[in-house]
């Protein structure tokens, strides 16, 4: 007698798994795109746009894609965003170049990609274990630190707040569980080549809502960060890591509002000499 499924059995297996396709950014990353993209290669897709590194990115990226492309630096957002939009499958997940997708997290978007749902979720937050300095820091606010990552293609976009871009969609958005290892800064020096470059950022974003700069912002607004990550958002039980992250922000903060004040300082030169 022929084995008959029924109805349910036949609705269940007949459900096809959706795609993905992982969407990555970089510049001169040989040493964290291999094992980057590493644990991305089960998806079914990746995507890397780069901005013409001079080291073995391009190289490194080859043995994983042939969807490569190249670009000038226009921001986080607007590289991002171009990446999504080379994207050919019906989600696509966000992956840093200093993240990794454990297996956990895997099986979690694989359940969402054979869910067959069209009218559930559009988007999911996921959880991140942020390390500093070869430590895992689950306090001073670094922890569940959702990042909204995997989505419907085409449903959003990030928008051009530089260094942390927020993406707006409409729809409805869910929670995934396990966390994305992101290997924030491995060490000092690395924290220091970037710091730069994202206090130059963060200075021209907070000068859109911020028109002048005082010494009470230049004195307290440094000490209430440190106050805020050490001691209400429990930094010291991290240890030596927790305080780094909580006087190393402080600091952050003092050269951040330090450019914005001397933004302001060459604006007002400016206008003085072109009304002389």
């Amino acid at each position: 007698m022929k084995n008959q499924n029924s109805p349910a059995q036949e609705n269940v297996t007949s459900i096809k798994r959706e795609t993905v396709s992982c969407a990555v950014v970089a510049f001169n990353e040989e040493k964290n795109l291999q094992p980057c993209l590493e644990s991305a290669k089960w998806m079914d897709e990746i995507v890397v746009v780069d901005s013409f590194s001079t080291d073995r990115t391009m190289d490194i990226a080859s043995t994983f894609t042939e969807k490569i492309f190249q670009r000038p630096w226009a921001g986080f957002g607007d590289q991002k965003n171009y990446a999504m939009d080379q994207a050919s499958t019906d989600w696509v997940f966000i992956l840093d170049s200093d993240e990794r997708i454990p297996s956990g997290l895997q099986a979690e978007i694989e359940a969402v990609l054979s869910s067959g749902s069209k009218n559930g979720p559009v988007a999911y937050y996921v959880p991140r274990h942020n390390y500093y300095f070869g430590s895992l820091v689950l306090n001073a606010g670094c922890y569940p630190d959702h990042q909204l990552r995997l989505f419907r293609r085409g449903i959003g976009h990030l928008d051009d707040a530089e260094p942390h871009n927020k993406f707006i969609f409409s729809g409805e958005s869910a929670y995934l569980s396990c966390p994305l290892v992101h290997l924030t800064r491995p060490t000092l020096h690395n924290y220091f080549e970037k710091f730069p470059n994202f206090t130059t950022l963060a200075a021209q974003d907070r000068a859109r809502t911020k028109r002048h700069v005082r010494g009470t912002d230049l004195l307290f607004r440094p000490i209430f960060t440190f106050s805020k990550y050490y001691f209400a958002r429990k930094a010291y039980r991290d240890g030596m890591a927790g305080f780094l992250v909580s006087a190393l922000s402080s600091m952050y903060t003092f050269v951040k509002y330090a450019k914005l004040w001397h933004m302001r300082q060459l604006e007002a030169q400016g206008c003085s000499q072109e009304t002389k």
